[in-house]
Formats: C-alpha cells, sequence, structure tokens
C-alpha cells in the first residue's frame, strides 16, 4: 500500500461514516417528532403524554447536538492527520524536549499534549452538554465548581496512570524487539485487569460518595437473591448520584473479591424492593449467563489484533505519510506518533462493526431480561424498565433502523413484548 492510497481510505472511512451517521441521526429525529403526539399504546396508562413528550424533545435535543458534536470531531480528526496537526505538533515538542531531556520525555510529552489538547477543545461541548440540555430537562445537578474540580481531578487521575502506563508500553516497543506487540498486550491486559480490581476501591470513591444500604430489608432480599443466584460481592453500596445528575441507574463493578454492587440513590427513591430486585436480577444475568467475561474476552482479543497490526503498520513509512505526518529521522523513535496514527485511525472505521456490537449486546440484554424473569418477577421488571425510561427520558419510539445500527439495549416496547413472553 502506498500513502495516497491509505489517505484516499482514510478520507473516504471519514465522509461515509459522518454521511452514514447524519443520515441516521436525522431519520431518528424524523421519527421521534412525527410520533410526539400520543402515547404509543403499549405505555397507554403508564407512561403520561407529558413523560412522552418530554423524552421525545430530550431526544431531539440530543439529536440536534449529536449532529454539532459528529460535525465538530470529524473537522478535528481531519485536522489532527491529513490536515498536519499532528505533524505540526509533533516537530514542536521533538524539537523542545528531545535534545534536553530524552526520547522517552519527548514521546510522553507528545502524547501528553494530544490528551490535554483533546479535553481542552472538547471541554466547552461536554459544558454546553450538561449546562444548556440537561440543565433545561431538569436532569443536571452539577455546578460550576464541582464541574471544574471534577476535571481537574479526572486530569489528575489519568496522568497519574496513563502517564506510567504509556511508559511501560513506549519501553516495551523500544526493547522487546519484532514481538513487542506480545509483550504490550500482556501489559496492557494486565493493566486493565488490575484497573478492575482498584476502581471500586480507590479510583471512584475519589469522585462520589458510596454507602453502605440502609435499608436492612432490601439488603435482605437483594442478598436472598444473589444467594439464589450463587454471586458473591464485597458489599451493597448506594452512590450519590444525585449530586451530579437525576438519571438513574445500578451496576456492579470490580473483580474477584472486589466486586461490589452500587445502587444510585436517584433508583432506590423510584422503584419498589420487588423492582430493585428484578433490576438486580438483570444484571446479575450478566454474569450468570457470562456475558462479562466474553466481553472482556472480545475487548482483549480486539486489543490483541490492534496491536500486532500496529506492530506492522509501525515500520511502513506510508502508513506516517498517508495520515499526514513525516516520521521522525535521525535515531528519534516514532513509537508514540504510530500510537496517536492507531489511536485516530481505528475510530473512523469503526462505523462498520457498530451495528453488530450493537446487536450482540442487545441479545444479551434479552437473555439476562429472561434470567430475571426466572429469578426474580418478570412484571416487576417491566414496571421497572417503564420507570427507568420515563426518569430518563428514554425515547418509546425510536426509529427501528437508528436502533438497529445504535443501541446496546432493545427498545422498550421490544423489551417489554419480551418480557409477556418469558
Amino acid at each position: 500500500m502506498d500513502s495516497l492510497l491509505l489517505t484516499s481510505l482514510f478520507a473516504a472511512a471519514i465522509v461515509s461514516s459522518f454521511v452514514l451517521k447524519t443520515w441516521l441521526a436525522l431519520r431518528q429525529m424524523r421519527h421521534v417528532a412525527a410520533h410526539r403526539g400520543a402515547v404509543p399504546a403499549a405505555f397507554a396508562g403508564t407512561v403520561s403524554l407529558e413523560a412522552h413528550q418530554k423524552a421525545a424533545d430530550y431526544t431531539l435535543a440530543r439529536g440536534r447536538f449529536g449532529l454539532l458534536t459528529l460535525a465538530f470531531g470529524s473537522a478535528v480528526l481531519l485536522a489532527w492527520t491529513l490536515l498536519g496537526g499532528l505533524d505540526a505538533l509533533n516537530g514542536w515538542v521533538r524539537n523542545a524536549v528531545q535534545p534536553r531531556f530524552g526520547s522517552m520525555a519527548y514521546q510522553l510529552a507528545l502524547l501528553g499534549a494530544v490528551a490535554a489538547i483533546g479535553s481542552i477543545i472538547e471541554m466547552p461541548l461536554d459544558a454546553w452538554n450538561t449546562f444548556r440540555i440537561e440543565q433545561r430537562f431538569g436532569f443536571n445537578r452539577l455546578t460550576w465548581k464541582l464541574y471544574l474540580i471534577d476535571a481537574v481531578k479526572g486530569a489528575a487521575v489519568g496522568a497519574a496512570i496513563g502517564l506510567p502506563l504509556a511508559a511501560l508500553v513506549l519501553w516495551i516497543m523500544g526493547a522487546a524487539g519484532s514481538w513487542w506487540w506480545l509483550w504490550a498486550w500482556v501489559a496492557w491486559t494486565g493493566f486493565q485487569l488490575l484497573m478492575l480490581l482498584l476502581y471500586p476501591t480507590v479510583i471512584a470513591p475519589l469522585f462520589n460518595k458510596f454507602s453502605p444500604l440502609p435499608d436492612a430489608s432490601l439488603a435482605e432480599r437483594v442478598s436472598a437473591l444473589m444467594a439464589r443466584c450463587g454471586f458473591r460481592a464485597k458489599g451493597l453500596f448506594v452512590m450519590d448520584g444525585s449530586k451530579r445528575s437525576a438519571h438513574s441507574n445500578a451496576y456492579f463493578t470490580g473483580l474477584g473479591s472486589a466486586k461490589r454492587v452500587v445502587f444510585f440513590d436517584t433508583l432506590l427513591s423510584r422503584l419498589s424492593p420487588a423492582e430493585v430486585e428484578a433490576v438486580l436480577a438483570h444484571e446479575l444475568g450478566h454474569f450468570k449467563l457470562k456475558h462479562v467475561p466474553k466481553r472482556m474476552l472480545t475487548m482483549f482479543a480486539a486489543s490483541l489484533a490492534a496491536l500486532a497490526l500496529l506492530g506492522w503498520l509501525a515500520q511502513q513509512q506510508w502508513f506516517y505519510t498517508g495520515l499526514g505526518v513525516t516520521p521522525n529521522i535521525g535515531g528519534v523513535p516514532n513509537d508514540a506518533l504510530a500510537l496517536l496514527l492507531l489511536m485516530f485511525a481505528l475510530p473512523a472505521f469503526g462505523f462498520l462493526v457498530t451495528p453488530f456490537a450493537a446487536a450482540l449486546s442487545r441479545k444479551h440484554e434479552f437473555e439476562a431480561d429472561a434470567y430475571a424473569s426466572a429469578q426474580a418477577s418478570g412484571q416487576d421488571l417491566a414496571n421497572a424498565l417503564v420507570k427507568l425510561h420515563e426518569d430518563n427520558a428514554g425515547t418509546l419510539t425510536p426509529d427501528p433502523l437508528y436502533a438497529r445500527y445504535y443501541y446496546s439495549h432493545p427498545p422498550a416496547a421490544e423489551r417489554l413484548a419480551a418480557l409477556k413472553l418469558a
């Protein structure tokens, strides 16, 4: 392959992804707007017209914002690559850092500079989403002070974790020979597993408060369910999600002895004990049916394939020039450049696999619903799903094609119909 062909393929991928995603977003917005005036028959009597119309308006607002972020993201990607942004930044960082501090410092500085610039240019859009869209529909609970504190904490945690990992991977790339990608994958996989242990107990508490579940009767009910399902957890915790958002959720986190069950306080205030049990049974279904390890193995396999591909691409000059970057010469390593270019290039082609990943995820959700119906109450789960859709302003009338392409969870009407048959 030559650089011109790669440039053409990359540009075609960006344009194709943009056109397809824009078309799907417009379909979704038209479909939701067309069905705004009446509650679907399956939800008549359980969802008010006011709530249905709020969900439609929220979906439309997020759709318009999504088109803006899609256009902005595509422009930024082009600016980094084919328009020479990364090439210019690399030259400046290399000349400023490498002669005085050495190759490793230069490469870490380049990675850090790209991450910092990316965060800065994305912050206005994130703030608009938080303080205009989420605020308008009553979901945002963040103050500007807490928003900025979260940003500083996130940057500090990201640097504390990311820089040592990046240094290790870069060292492996330079020292492990032609099979460096295999050892880098081992390091990356070990890091991911370590994060599963550390995130619940070390990282997450930096941002939220986790308190033991105070409702003794609910704790007993949940513990009995977990015992029936053969699941052990380190504890049952309530997270102060209302500190930042009115959205509600529940999840499992951790690995091995560090596993814990976490409920948003907003969820507990909305659902009955039986409905909480049904939601938890659904999440337990993911573990019992091995969905979580399957997803982890898929992620590990994908990362291995990506690193193996990088092991070959990093040696090809057309890989750099085809994506708008002049490779370093004179003994200056290209490892950080290669990592960044792969990070930019792969998502451009990701629209090809998105619908397949979404379809597999929906299949897992149906299976977890069926498991929950066997272990708890399908009707309670259905009631909880309707409440969560209403509380989170999830549209009940998505465009079918849009849902097939994007939705990781089945549309509400399909889930309820399946639960009735379970």
